[in-house]
Parts: structure tokens; C-alpha cells; sequence
């Protein structure tokens, strides 16, 4: 039997149509979980759900946009009603559904800000209310947030990302001294430089190569599937004890110089 293992465990991830949440979703049903993924393209939802029943893993698309209360509101009924027998049942939440606006503080238009804290923050902070509620009823459960090493560090052009993860960070904090009496333990990944999909253009970037390789300890970009192992610690019975937490996953870049 696995160390981490998490049969029998219920896991809803966030932006789980590509990237790190794709990734995070098949390392939790790689160790039993019955992972539910969550985003707003159907088509890339449905292929990563065929991609982990294939290996044997337990995965569900529940498409929503996070973003819409009344959509958030609906995706935990929906939750409460298929896995809890209409009491309610979440176990692990994976709030990982993010969004970026790369571009200099003149150079941002209204809206812009409430779009980029709305997916980062908000939806993370509302989620988590809706999830404790759930896991309060049932006697504990593991709220995982994707920070970012944005948010102990920055750079120009990127203000409105680097606050909001700096944000998420703050929230995993409070939600920590605030659940743990219930049994709910709250974390945070911080992942660095990984080549997903919304990154191919820089990857791809052989300057950007060399920065990173004498940048960062180990020299290079990670790879999606070196997120997961991060995730389902935190999420097994391993982490009890680890609560208001900020895993760093980066290869080295935030403590190298």
C-alpha cells in the first residue's frame, strides 16, 4: 500500500483541462482518489478525464466557469449530491485555475485587474468557503491552493499576477488558522518556471534557456509531471500535521542567486 495513498478520497481540481492542473489531477487518481475536474473547455476536460481512465485512475469532467457565483454555487451542490449521498462529500480541494496579464501598469485597461484577482483570489476564496462548509459536515478535508513564486518575488509587467498570488498566499494563512480547528488543513504550492502549455512560446526561447540555467539550481524548466507528488502529499493523511504552508516547487530559482 502506498504511503499517500488516497482511496476512497473525493478530489476536486480547478483548472484541470491542461498544465499543472491536469497534471495534479492524474497524480491524485494515480493514488486512488476519485478526482473530479473542473474548467470551462468541455472538449480539453473530457480528453484529460479519457487520458486518466486510461491508466485506470477514477476522473469525472465537471465543467463550470469558477469565475460566475451562481456557477460556483452549482458545481458544489452538484458535488454534494453525486459523491455524499445529497449530504455532501469533498475531501481535497485543488484550487488551480489561474490567469495572467503580462503587461506594464500604463498599459492596463478596466477590467483588467477584476479579471486577473477575480480568477486568482476570488474564486479561490469563495470556493474554499463553499468546499469548508462541506468538509466541516464530514470531519476534515485538505484545501490545496497554486500560489506562485510571483508572489515572494517580482518583476516589471507582471503587477496584477504577483498581487494576486501574494493575495492567494495571505488567504492560505488565514484560512489555515481558521479551519484547522475543524479538522481542515489548508496549504499552498508555489510552482516556478514550468513548460506547460501557456508557457510553449517561452520554452521554446533558447535565451530564456540559458537565463534559466544559470538562474535556477537546476538549471532548467520543470516539467508538468514534477508538480504532482508536491499535491498528493499535502493532500494525504502524510501532511496531517502541515497546515498554513507554502511548498516551494521550482527547482531552486527563489534560493538561488
Amino acid at each position: 500500500m502506498s504511503m499517500f495513498d488516497l482511496t476512497g478520497q473525493v478530489a476536486l481540481v480547478t483548472g484541470a483541462a491542461r498544465g499543472l492542473g491536469r497534471a495534479i489531477a492524474a497524480a491524485l487518481a494515480g493514488q486512488g482518489a476519485a478526482v473530479l475536474l473542473n474548467g470551462r473547455d468541455g472538449g480539453a476536460l473530457a480528453a484529460a478525464v479519457a487520458a486518466i481512465r486510461e491508466t485506470g485512475g477514477d476522473a469525472h469532467a465537471l465543467p463550470a466557469d469558477i469565475t460566475d457565483r451562481a456557477a460556483r454555487e452549482a458545481l458544489i451542490a452538484r458535488i454534494g449530491a453525486r459523491h455524499g449521498d445529497g449530504h455532501g462529500r469533498l475531501d481535497i480541494l485543488v484550487n488551480n485555475a489561474g490567469a495572467r496579464a503580462r503587461k506594464n501598469l500604463a498599459d492596463f485597461a478596466p477590467g483588467d485587474i477584476e479579471r486577473v484577482t477575480g480568477t486568482n483570489l476570488f474564486a479561490p476564496f469563495e470556493m474554499s468557503r463553499l468546499a469548508a462548509a462541506m468538509m466541516i459536515a464530514q470531519g476534515g478535508g485538505r484545501i490545496i491552493n497554486i500560489a506562485s513564486i510571483a508572489g515572494p518575488i517580482a518583476r516589471g509587467g507582471d503587477a496584477a499576477y504577483t498581487a494576486s498570488k501574494a493575495g492567494l498566499v495571505g488567504l492560505t494563512r488565514a484560512l489555515a488558522a481558521e479551519l484547522g480547528p475543524h479538522g481542515i488543513t489548508v496549504n499552498a504550492i508555489a510552482p516556478g518556471f514550468f513548460a506547460t502549455e501557456a508557457n510553449t512560446e517561452m520554452a521554446a526561447d533558447p535565451e530564456i534557456a540559458a537565463w534559466l540555467a544559470g538562474r535556477t539550481s537546476l538549471g532548467r524548466w520543470g516539467r508538468a509531471d514534477e508538480i504532482g507528488g508536491a499535491a498528493v502529499f499535502l493532500a494525504s493523511a502524510e501532511a496531517s500535521f502541515v497546515t498554513g504552508h507554502v511548498l516551494v516547487v521550482d527547482g531552486g530559482h527563489v534560493s538561488h542567486f
